[in-house]
């Protein structure tokens, strides 16, 4: 009776710690030839096209993202031709103006740190992390970690690229605390531009 006592713990023990090991996110490297870059994300994504209107023209972009629990993984490209250079400085503004006053209108917070990033060659350039805090009736609802990449192509064309983690239900722990954790980390260093 004991040896199978024994023997039904050790089983539970070692399936505890099966489950335990057994990972939640499945990381893949995505390559995305026509969107010129390389990311690792915790599942497959889903992809998207949409044309986004911008003064008296439209762009085309591009999603891939992928929800895994209360989070989403995105990577958005934007590819701006060489002859509307001129307006690449004020897109960028845009896309980054729409996020950082929704985050600040909610009563939340923004937090703007240095960071790096590695091209495909592995090259470390500098950028910029933005950290926010989304609120809801005085309360965080949303956390969210966002960077924005150019790279310029040998054609001349600007490829955009955002690169964020939404995560809903948020507790009470800092925006930089929570997205400092190796799930996320993993998602922002592993991204590669060409």
């Amino acid at each position: 009776m004991f040896r199978s006592i024994s023997n039904a713990i050790t089983l539970l023990m070692a399936t505890a710690l099966l489950v335990a090991c057994s990972p939640k996110l499945d990381w893949r490297t995505v390559q995305s030839p026509q969107e010129r870059y390389t990311a690792l994300f915790p599942g497959k994504p889903d992809k998207l096209e949409r044309r986004i209107p911008y003064l008296d023209q439209e762009f085309l972009q591009t999603l891939e993202a992928v929800k895994i629990d209360e989070d989403i993984y995105s990577v958005s490209t934007i590819q701006l031709p060489a002859s509307q250079s001129a307006s690449l400085s004020k897109l960028i503004s845009l896309l980054q103006s729409n996020l950082l006053d929704r985050a600040r209108a909610s009563g939340g917070d923004v937090l703007i740190e240095d960071g790096f990033y590695k091209t495909s060659e592995g090259q470390r350039l500098p950028t910029k992390d933005y950290y926010l805090d989304l609120k809801k009736d005085g309360k965080t609802q949303q956390l969210m970690r966002v960077r924005w990449i150019n790279r310029v192509a040998v054609n001349g064309d600007s490829w955009i690229y955002q690169v964020s983690v939404l995560h809903t239900n948020a507790e009470s722990e800092s925006t930089k605390t929570f997205f400092a954790k190796e799930a996320y980390d993993n998602f922002f260093s592993d991204f590669s531009p060409e």
